[in-house]
């Protein structure tokens, strides 16, 4: 069971399972808010109708979440359903603390009800918190900054608890910035992209010299995969591709590969509390086999080419109300002379 399975990193997952792997069954399971969207799994639905099948639920919902386990004869949870945008939880943090920490919740405790194979958590470099020099190892302290991040951290705790108290077989993956296809086009790579391919001002954070590792999704899923198979039980494993970008060289890019003007860039006042940096050490993960198989700036390359080439998929989640009054909320008034 794929938890926010019409969500960007979990449709990606979904899509290379059910090809990786024939004898699969995958269902599922997700709310669809503004970010979840069936469009994300159209092919899929088409493709492999034989072993996939689609649950409209909230991870909050008990009786849903068991009932679901039950029906499709679920062994195994992979929980990619959270709250996850450090903007959205800054203006409204409550929806956060429900999914991605109750939520969190609510899976595992089904999953020992029913005594599941495998809990897998999905969870973020954000937990780190700012990393000034250096980068985080997985046995470094959780620093999180952010109501996102808090609540990621949460859920990362929880897991680890339960995996101490009652010996439940959990992992986790923590993930650098992904990017690639279905992002919703608010996060910052497909936002920027959409937005100079129609001549917008691109609203760049403050002097955009925060740092992040852009890692292409489906080397994600690929290492997601890996630990599902090969990882310890109990173990936290960093995802990334060990490098870093500062936001203006990937604002740059990206108009560089659409040919268009860096008079677009339009500097806006910094997010509250923004991390400066953050760095994963990959090497554990490294260990079991697994190495990114694109670099931060052909992950961007590759992400650019697919939403120029799938306007059918963004405009019109550009052009709805949800979208616009979010946008609208977001950056207007934030400009910087």
């Amino acid at each position: 069971m794929v938890t926010g399975g019409a969500g960007f990193i979990g449709s990606n997952f979904t899509r290379a399972m059910l090809k990786k792997y024939p004898d699969y069954h995958v269902v599922v399971y997700d709310k669809l808010t503004y970010a979840g969207n069936l469009d994300n799994l159209k092919d899929v639905a088409e493709d492999f109708s034989d072993r996939y099948a689609f649950v409209r639920g909230d991870i909050t919902d008990a009786a849903m979440v068991r009932e679901t386990i039950q029906e499709h004869d679920v062994d195994t949870i992979i929980n990619f359903a959270a709250e996850t945008h450090v903007d959205r939880s800054i203006m409204e943090p409550d929806a956060f603390i429900k999914t991605d920490v109750y939520g969190t919740y609510t899976l595992l405790e089904a999953t020992r009800a029913f005594d599941l194979e495998r809990y897998h958590q999905v969870s973020t470099d954000e937990v780190y918190g700012h990393v000034p020099e250096g980068s985080s190892k997985e046995t470094d302290p959780i620093a999180p900054r952010s109501p996102y991040a808090a609540s990621k951290a949460s859920g990362d705790m929880m897991v680890h608890a339960y995996h101490v108290t009652y010996d439940l077989p959990v992992t986790i993956t923590r993930g650098a910035n992904n990017i690639g296809p279905y992002q919703y086009p608010e996060k910052v790579v497909p936002l920027f992209t959409t937005n100079a391919i129609d001549d917008q001002p691109l609203p760049l954070y403050g002097d955009g010299l925060q740092v992040r590792d852009y890692h292409y999704v489906l080397d994600h899923c690929e290492a997601i995969d890996l630990v599902l198979h090969e990882g310890e039980i109990g173990g936290i494993y960093n995802v990334g591709t060990g490098t870093e970008m500062a936001n203006i060289e990937m604002t740059r890019l990206i108009l560089k590969l659409l040919d268009k003007p860096e008079s677009l860039i339009q500097p806006v006042r910094d997010r509250a509390g923004h991390d400066r940096r953050y760095s994963l050490d990959v090497s554990r993960i490294c260990a079991l086999g697994w190495e990114p198989s694109h670099t931060c700036e052909e992950a961007i390359e590759k992400t650019v080419r697919w939403y120029v080439e799938n306007e059918w998929w963004w405009r019109p989640i550009k052009s709805g109300e949800h979208y616009q009054a979010y946008y609208r909320r977001q950056y207007e008034g934030r400009e910087i002379d």
